[in-house]
């Protein structure tokens, strides 16, 4: 895919976390364009799924800054000066815009699949039921399932459950959707139903970040590419530059024992 020039729609800066004396994060700082596709990649433990949790402050970072389009997220000015963070009820706005998929799907069992879609636009949107039963559909046909509305989740394979709640995302409207590792739950035959939807919403121009072990995959849909490693960014750049020729010792070498990349240099 080609790399967007447009200017930054999402900007983290020097994000710092730590639990207990362990810091999973350190000094992490990147950017998101408008219509890009960014996929975190490393091992298990480097901290990608941290920095997605932090971008929409469902982890509080221990500092650093998260933007949206120039607008701060999770923290606003205190009466005495400096910034406070903000509550769950004040956050609620600013994490609708970064719809985030989880590893697991968090559907309403008592629901159908179409209530699940429109529950959101119904609670927090504002929305009719007619009127977020008529989107529910509309993102349900973007992800496949327009077939399945009426059916109950536990009717539904994992792949399907995972389409619904990416519909479920795309119904908050989002200007930004994070995935957490959407695959890792599935069995291994479920998972290109997934990452098929992934890539034509990646042909779509939506902004999205995803965290994934599908290093394939991620060559193929992203822009670019971030590397992590003990909660630094290792090497980042454009997703076939990075997968094909890793420049840092680590990357090649982590890339190799997967099968992502050629044997590392010498």
């Amino acid at each position: 895919m080609q790399m967007n020039t447009a200017a930054a729609l999402l900007r983290a800066e020097s994000l710092r976390k730590s639990f207990g004396s362990q810091q999973v994060l350190k000094d992490i700082s990147f950017d998101l364009r408008k219509g890009e596709t960014l996929s975190l990649l490393g091992p298990s433990g480097s901290g990608k799924s941290t920095c997605l949790r932090c971008l929409n402050f469902l982890e509080k970072p221990d500092g650093g800054a998260v933007f949206l389009e120039d607008k701060r997220i999770g923290q606003v000015p205190a009466r005495r000066g400096g910034l406070r963070l903000m509550t769950d009820t004040e956050l609620a706005p600013q994490r609708a815009e970064m719809a985030m998929v989880f590893q697991l799907f968090y559907l309403w069992p008592h629901l159908s699949v179409r209530d699940n879609v429109a529950l959101g636009p119904i609670k927090s949107g504002g929305l009719s039921r007619a009127e977020a039963h008529a989107l529910a559909d509309e993102m349900l046909d973007k992800v496949h399932l327009r077939h399945k509305a009426d059916e109950y989740p536990e009717r539904l394979s994992g792949g399907q459950q995972q389409r619904v709640a990416i519909a479920r995302a795309l119904a908050q409207r989002p200007k930004v959707i994070l995935f957490d590792e959407p695959t890792s739950a599935l069995d291994p035959e479920l998972v290109g139903e997934v990452l098929g939807v992934i890539k034509e919403l990646a042909e779509e121009g939506r902004s999205m970040i995803l965290v994934t072990h599908e290093i394939r995959f991620a060559r193929e849909v992203a822009d670019r590419v971030i590397f992590m490693d003990g909660g630094h960014i290792v090497e980042q750049g454009p997703a076939a530059e990075v997968i094909d020729r890793p420049q840092m010792p680590r990357t090649q070498a982590f890339l190799h024992q997967v099968g992502g990349a050629a044997s590392p240099r010498g």
